[in-house]
C-alpha cells in the first residue's frame, strides 16, 4: 500500500532580505502546502541615503515578471495539481501541509508556482519555498514557489508563511509595502524607493519594498 506524504520545506537558501539603511531582514515562512521555514540570507550590505540607481519598475497592481528560468517546468509529479504561474495558500506544517489555488494577488494567496521539479532540491536556488510530495518515503514532485509579490500590496513578512495586509495597518513589526520590482538587476543599489528589498539572485529580480 502507498503512503503519500505531503511536505513542504524550503529548498535552498531562501530570498535574499537586505535593509538598505539598516541590517539584514528575514523573511520567515511555514507553508501551506508549504512547510517549513524560509529564511534570509544576507546580501547587499545595504545603499547610502539618498544614492540613485538604474532600474525599471513595475506599476502598482503589477505582479512579479517571471524569466524564462522561472517558468521551467522539469516535470515531477503531485497530487496537487498547479501550473507554473498559478497561485496557492500555502500553510500547515512539514508532515501535515496546506495548500490550495487561489487568483494571482487575491487576499489569500502567498505564493506563486514559478517552477516545477521532479524533486525540491531541483527548484531555483533562490526560490522563497519549495512544496513536494513522497511517496513511501520517495519525493515524486516539487512545486517551486515564490512570495506573490505585487506592486502597491502590502505584506506581514514576520509569521509562519507571509501573508496580505491591508497597506494601513497599524502596529506590525514585520509589515513590507511592495513598492517596485526590477527585472535584470542583483542589486539593492537600483532601488531608488523603500528601506528595504529582496534579492532573487540566480533569476535577476529585485523587491524593493518599504517599512510599514
Amino acid at each position: 500500500m502507498l503512503r503519500r506524504q505531503l511536505t513542504a520545506r524550503i529548498a535552498l537558501p531562501a530570498i535574499s532580505a537586505v535593509l538598505l539603511l539598516a541590517g539584514a531582514a528575514a523573511l520567515t515562512g511555514c507553508g501551506s502546502t508549504i512547510s517549513g521555514t524560509p529564511q534570509a540570507v544576507s546580501g547587499n550590505p545595504g545603499k547610502p541615503p539618498g544614492k540613485t540607481g538604474p532600474g525599471s519598475t513595475t506599476t502598482p497592481g503589477a505582479p512579479a515578471a517571471p524569466t524564462t528560468t522561472a517558468r521551467a517546468d522539469k516535470g515531477g509529479n503531485t497530487d496537487f495539481q498547479a501550473s507554473v504561474g498559478d497561485c496557492v495558500k500555502l500553510g500547515g506544517t512539514t508532515d501535515n501541509a496546506t495548500i490550495a489555488k487561489e487568483p494571482c494577488g487575491s487576499q489569500d494567496a502567498n505564493y506563486k508556482v514559478i517552477g516545477k521539479a521532479p524533486s525540491n532540491t531541483q527548484c531555483p536556488k533562490d526560490v522563497d519555498q519549495a512544496y513536494y510530495e513522497t511517496v513511501n518515503g520517495l519525493e515524486t514532485g516539487a512545486l517551486c514557489l515564490d512570495v506573490d509579490w505585487v506592486v502597491g500590496d502590502c505584506f506581514d513578512v514576520g509569521g509562519d508563511d507571509p501573508h496580505r495586509i491591508p497597506c494601513g495597518t497599524p502596529g506590525v513589526t514585520d509589515g513590507v509595502h511592495v513598492l517596485a520590482i526590477l527585472p535584470n538587476s542583483i542589486s539593492l543599489d537600483d532601488c531608488t524607493v523603500g528601506d528595504s528589498g529582496y534579492v532573487y539572485r540566480d533569476r535577476r529580480t529585485v523587491v524593493c519594498v518599504g517599512a510599514l
